[in-house]
């Protein structure tokens, strides 16, 4: 189904000298996903689980022991000399001067990247402290960055709470894009007598999936392909996003899958009033194109007229007869203001000591 909006691919240079529209055909786009903190390497253990393919896989922690038990290809040992390797005791101070320290040592593992995610659990002192330093050396480099990150349960307590939202602030000043996953939300899909382990890993499935449902519509083979120009149009300085994934089988299927996916609990605001649209159909060889025309009529129906929709088809043989809907609506209200935030300041004046170097998986 056609978009309601012509697609434009820029000009941006997506890494340092390189441009897009001078790359060989058969460039791939790289693209790397970071897990930051605790949360984040235990959600990016999870998408190497999920085999989300086409990517490079960071954790950047200062905690040793979590960098240990990770199984992503580059390990960043973030702020060594401060914190030993002991962890940043839940103090987002703590955490963003481990990255300021280590900013070579990242700077070294994201360069080349044409999109980074930095995935993240804020609230706690790594994942909230060092994401938002990560997130603008990122961008600094030429890379499309995106945020997708989790608000804590309400049952982990107010200073956490505070905490997060000071982080996804500083965040939000210093990416492209930003994808808040409310945990609290994911009690309303949860069955009441879930337990706490249950909901951190249901939150954990939830974070790859909205980065699966990006990153596939570039990498995934499928009947309709989507340029990585066309989702750098919808997400460059795009502000506030906003995710829904629905996934169904039987009859109906890629109908009711995307219903569920514009209506989910995830959803922090309706689609009104989002300037773009990435609109990701996944099923097996035996999704017809009438399914994919029906799925993609429910969404556009509800985006706005004048919204910038990227749609793509993708293959996924491991959903059986299920079709999964994923939508990302970005341009909501406040836009990325990067000389406003206070928490991702010092990387000039940064000292330069002895970094560890980061460990290849």
């Amino acid at each position: 189904m056609a978009a309601k909006k012509s697609s434009t691919s820029g000009g941006r240079k997506t890494s340092p000298g390189v441009n897009l529209n001078t790359r060989p055909k058969n460039y791939q786009a790289v693209i790397k996903i970071v897990g930051v903190g605790g949360g984040g390497t235990n959600a990016l253990n999870r998408m190497v689980q999920m085999k989300i393919g086409g990517v490079d896989f960071v954790a950047a922690n200062t905690d040793a022991q979590s960098l240990l038990g990770s199984k992503a290809d580059i390990k960043l040992d973030l702020g060594r000399k401060t914190t030993r390797g002991l962890g940043a005791g839940a103090n987002p101070e703590t955490g963003r001067q481990a990255a300021i320290d280590s900013e070579e040592l990242i700077r070294e593992a994201l360069k080349g990247s044409d999109m980074v995610f930095v995935a993240a659990g804020m609230g706690g002192g790594t994942g909230t402290g060092a994401s938002p330093i990560i997130a603008k050396i990122a961008h600094e480099l030429g890379a499309l960055t995106v945020g997708v990150v989790t608000r804590p349960f309400g049952f982990e307590g107010r200073r956490r709470s505070v905490q997060a939202e000071e982080g996804i602030q500083a965040l939000r000043d210093v990416l492209d894009t930003l994808i808040i996953i409310p945990n609290d939300r994911l009690l309303q899909i949860s069955d009441k007598d879930v337990k706490a382990s249950e909901a951190f890993i249901t939150a954990d499935e939830i974070l790859g999936n909205g980065v699966r449902g990006i990153s596939d519509l570039i990498t995934s083979p499928g009947v309709i392909n989507v340029d990585f120009a066309d989702v750098r149009t919808v997400l460059t300085d795009a502000g506030n996003a906003v995710l829904g994934i629905g996934q169904s089988s039987g009859e109906q299927r890629a109908p009711n899958a995307a219903q569920a996916a514009i209506s989910s609990p995830l959803l922090e605001a309706n689609m009104d009033g989002a300037e773009g649209v990435l609109l990701t159909i996944a099923g097996s060889e035996n999704l017809g194109l009438q399914e994919v025309d029906e799925a993609a009529r429910v969404v556009t129906e509800r985006a706005d007229d004048n919204a910038e929709i990227i749609f793509g088809q993708i293959y996924d043989d491991s959903l059986g007869d299920s079709v999964r809907v994923t939508v990302v609506a970005a341009g909501y209200g406040q836009r990325p203001n990067r000389s406003n935030s206070s928490m991702a300041e010092g990387l000039e004046n940064s000292e330069e000591g002895e970094l560890p170097g980061f460990v290849q998986g």
